[in-house]
């Protein structure tokens, strides 16, 4: 963390200073930058509190629930009562214009076996969410990983470059001098140019290349894409992580978040049709209240003896017995998603395994391509000194030098290219198996 805010800092009083100067940074401090800063992730952790909170709604359920109540009601018009008194009919109005009922109410769930369920659902969604929340970090270390990747690329493209045009000038000041002093033709002059001329667009591209992977990893890390950043280190510092070996037998995926998230899913699934089920099951609650009314017809209730206390306690049972047949339509529905889930389950663990082996057999042959492009580098750069040198003393020719140099550059490309295509296959198997983690 400490060195989260080193770098975060030292990147700020680039800006506000207004500083030309280039930070660099390393993989580790990009993944920290990323992580910290990005919204998806900010995101994805504040879900995790909104989760938390609702299961703490859910379980506040099971505890009493106690009001406060009060209700005024003004009679417009009296009930009437009939009723007959020695032969004669009497009408009598009953009630009051006006009446008060406050007091305490309280309410307690006792056998409810649905709101039991319920619970386990909640913590579930809560373990959803962290799984969610993984699920984001690995994309980002997927995504970032891979912006510095192909910026170390895209150095390593531009070096070549670079190296190709500097030896074209470089061979274009011998044969100047050369053919000012007449032992070289015009014909190779001309030639000697138009090489350097050739190797200057290529500069110009990987340059533009440098800039624009620059400037997604600075996307993806939240920066300010006017902000002069780097990468540290090259290709070659990660020749060793291509020792380590993978079988397919050591594969499985029973860390992979996406397979995580399928099973919380399904169990979710599972306790809703519980619910659903449950929905027949009686239930059980206790209540009770202490109340005071007060009627009247003057609306005099300032006196305390106007004032009649009401309290009761008891038990309410409730037995279902018929809805309609919403409770089968229900528990039919959560039948269905349970078995779509686990269908979609078994369809994206295929294609994952699918993945897994595209991944390794891509690897697999990354390192092939690499050892045979490291050997082809030293051979082609000893071929290409020694056309140069055969030139020199005029037993070579043009032609043997720029297809020397060919040589030599398709060499360090293949090479530079294995190994970036070896890290991006192995961040993409990491992923799969869920050990992509930071």
């Amino acid at each position: 963390m400490k060195k989260l805010f080193l770098t975060v800092g030292m990147l700020m009083f680039a800006v506000v200073s207004g500083l030309a100067q280039t930070t660099k940074l390393t993989l580790e401090q990009a993944l920290e930058i990323a992580l910290s800063e990005n919204p998806t992730i900010k995101i994805a952790d504040q879900e995790i509190e909104i989760k938390r909170y609702a299961k703490q709604g859910t379980y506040a359920k099971l505890y009493p629930q106690i009001d406060a109540t009060a209700t005024y009601q003004r009679v417009i018009e009296k009930q009437t009562m009939s009723m007959s008194l020695g032969g004669q009919t009497q009408t009598i109005k009953v009630g009051s214009d006006n009446s008060f009922n406050g007091g305490i109410t309280a309410a307690m769930p006792v056998i409810n076996a649905q709101l039991w369920s319920s619970l386990k659902v909640s913590a579930l969604d809560v373990e959803l969410a962290v799984e969610k929340a993984r699920s984001s970090r690995q994309d980002m270390v997927e995504q970032v990983t891979k912006a510095y990747y192909s910026a170390l690329l895209a150095k390593e493209s531009l070096a070549v470059y670079k190296s190709v045009y500097n030896n074209a000038v470089e061979n274009n000041k011998n044969v100047k001098m050369r053919y000012d002093v007449g032992s070289v033709s015009e014909y190779d002059m001309i030639r000697s140019n138009v090489s350097v001329q050739n190797a200057e667009p290529n500069v110009f591209e990987a340059e533009n290349s440098v800039m624009l992977t620059l400037w997604q990893l600075k996307a993806l890390l939240g920066l300010d894409l006017q902000m002069e950043i780097d990468v540290e280190g090259s290709l070659m510092d990660y020749k060793s992580a291509m020792n380590e070996a993978y079988t397919l037998s050591q594969l499985d995926l029973t860390d992979n978040t996406t397979m995580r998230q399928f099973e919380l899913q399904e169990q979710m699934l599972d306790k809703a049709l519980k619910i659903t089920k449950m929905a027949n099951v009686p239930t059980l609650s206790i209540n009770a209240a202490y109340l005071y009314t007060a009627l009247g017809n003057d609306g005099r209730f300032g006196k305390k003896e106007a004032w009649n206390p009401y309290s009761y306690a008891g038990v309410q049972l409730n037995i279902p017995i018929f809805a309609g047949a919403s409770r089968r339509a229900a528990t039919r529905k959560a039948n269905l998603d349970l078995s779509n889930l686990q269908l979609q389950r078994e369809n994206v663990e295929r294609q994952l395994r699918v993945a897994m082996v595209q991944s390794l057999n891509s690897m697999q042959t990354s390192v092939k391509q690499f050892n045979s492009a490291d050997a082809t580098v030293a051979q082609a750069d000893r071929g290409y000194k020694i056309a140069v040198k055969r030139y020199e003393v005029g037993t070579g020719t043009l032609v043997e030098i720029d297809n020397s140099q060919l040589a030599l550059t398709q060499a360090e490309l293949s090479r530079n290219s294995a190994i970036y295509n070896f890290l991006t296959s192995k961040v993409a198997l990491d992923k799969i198996l869920g050990t992509l983690e930071f």
